[in-house]
């Protein structure tokens, strides 16, 4: 192949970075094909003049798997990032009819939220808005602002105290904190002291290798530290836990209050201050002027703030 000595944009086919966008979100010929809907010669073909026009091979076979090169991931921010303008512009002339809206909306979640949040908002989608559908991930805080860059998500929910220029944010409602524990397996005099508190055995949420997980920063903050026996990804596995040893979670009150009966388990305020960032609503700018994006999230502001007034 050789290499083209100068670039200009009038002579580039705009429709190979929708390509290469498949081709970096895929890292599969075929099932990037899939996604454009065209054959796999014609995205190999895409493939192939990318290579010559960018003077680089972008996506390198290893194994059984593409793997992008440094030069791909660089690029990919910046066209993910513009493609994600071009299709806010276009939008933005289009007349946005929510019960004729044919979309797929990527939430993250940094919490509990989502299981608060999403029986409620498909009741309304259901309701209102029919072909839009939601993919939910949850997803460590550190991952959002990366993944919102590269348009992997279109919003996230969850613990997000800081913003910056190119991110919207917005507070949703406070966090409240509670205990749950199965009485019959865990005996506990009610109210709960701070002795009998801090030596029960706990169980933690967390997304990473960190045992006290989300509770992490609300102990530093409180100067104690609990009996950590297990920690778990998935608020409903900590649950489980709960209903079946002698221990207790300390967990975010909406999910706590949302599935404590079904799991026989009893609620108590923490006998120590534990405080948590308030939940917000965090997204791109460049999805400001997006009118469904938009609709959505109001959506999903509605959902959390009866909830929070529920709680």
């Amino acid at each position: 192949m050789q290499p083209i000595d100068s670039f200009d944009l009038r002579l580039f086919d705009l429709n190979l970075l929708v390509a290469f966008d498949a081709l970096m979100r895929e890292r599969s010929v075929t099932r990037a094909a899939q996604r454009m809907r065209v054959g796999q010669p014609a995205m190999s073909h895409s493939l192939a003049t990318l290579r010559v026009l960018l003077q680089d091979e972008l996506l390198v076979r290893v194994g059984h798997t593409m793997t992008p090169t440094n030069h791909a991931l660089l690029l990919h921010e910046r066209v993910a990032e513009g493609l994600a303008t071009l299709q806010g512009a276009v939008r933005l002339s289009e007349s946005f009819d929510p019960a004729h809206e044919d979309r797929t909306f990527r939430l993250g979640f940094a919490s509990d939220v989502e299981l608060v949040l999403m029986p409620k908002l498909m009741e309304v989608l259901r309701a209102q808005a029919p072909g839009i559908r939601i993919v939910g991930h949850l997803v460590d805080a550190g991952e959002v602002e990366h993944l919102l860059d590269n348009g992997m998500l279109d919003a996230a929910i969850g613990c997000f105290t800081k913003q910056v220029g190119r991110f919207r944010l917005t507070h949703l409602y406070e966090q409240e904190l509670v205990c749950l524990w199965r009485p019959d397996l865990l005996k506990l005099e009610l109210p709960l002291t701070r002795d009998s508190y801090l030596a029960a055995p706990h169980v933690a949420m967390t997304l990473d290798d960190n045992l006290r997980g989300c509770l992490d920063a609300a102990l530093a903050a409180s100067g104690e530290t609990l009996t950590i026996v297990a920690a778990s990804a998935q608020f409903l596995s900590v649950l489980s836990i709960v209903a079946s040893a002698p221990v207790m979670a300390t967990l975010p009150s909406g999910v706590a209050r949302l599935h404590a009966d079904r799991f026989g388990l009893t609620i108590a305020r923490p006998p120590i201050e534990l405080r948590l960032p308030p939940i917000s609503l965090l997204w791109s700018a460049r999805l400001d002027l997006d009118q469904g994006a938009s609709w959505l999230r109001e959506r999903i502001a509605d959902c959390l703030t009866s909830h929070a007034v529920n709680c």
